[in-house]
């Protein structure tokens, strides 16, 4: 087997784990990845979150979520051995694009980690005029947040907030927005 990887097995790629065991996962995998001496070939473990302001026991408090409940990101150089530790992490259950019988997964595409890595580190958006009605079953471009492009139906309307269902990874993937991050869709 050559040691040469090729650019198809270089990038962020996607693990599905048991939803709740995110950080564990992370933990795990970047631990395991020392005593395997896979640092140079496992690069970074990300938790796509996101901090959202909510009442919680009557104050309002900074609550940090998970955008993609079950899943984690990691950036990696795909070689055997490398898909053997994660794949074989305690309480990950997967990689989303590969199809089975050890076959290798693809990575995302560049734009797809840069609009997640980049809705990490956002800033909340200058409050705007709402200018159309919000309802269960109306579909809306989301315009900010790591979603930011994708567009979905609102599930679920409380108060400044809305639920809409991602399709993400081929799963939809439910979602809680504030109206500042949400436009109607043409």
């Amino acid at each position: 087997m050559a040691d040469e990887i090729s650019n198809f097995d270089q990038g962020w790629f996607v693990i599905q784990t048991y939803s709740g065991y995110e950080k564990k996962v992370k933990e795990d995998l970047l631990e395991r990845a020392e005593t395997y001496n896979m640092a140079d070939k496992i690069l970074r473990v990300e938790i796509p979150t996101e901090t959202l302001r909510k009442e919680v026991n009557g104050k309002m408090t900074d609550v940090e979520e998970n955008l993609f409940p079950g899943y984690v990101l990691v950036e990696m150089n795909m070689t055997d051995e490398a898909w053997f530790v994660v794949r074989n992490t305690p309480n990950v259950t997967g990689f989303v694009g590969s199809h089975g019988n050890r076959s290798k997964p693809t990575p995302l595409f560049e734009e797809e980690i840069q609009d997640i890595l980049r809705g990490m580190g956002a800033e909340g958006a200058a409050p705007r005029e709402i200018n159309f009605e919000v309802f269960v079953g109306k579909k809306v471009r989301i315009v900010d947040g790591a979603f930011a492009g994708f567009e979905a139906p609102i599930t679920e309307v409380t108060g400044e907030h809305v639920k809409v269902m991602v399709d993400m990874f081929g799963r939809e993937t439910p979602v809680e927005l504030t109206l500042q991050q949400i436009e109607e869709a043409e």
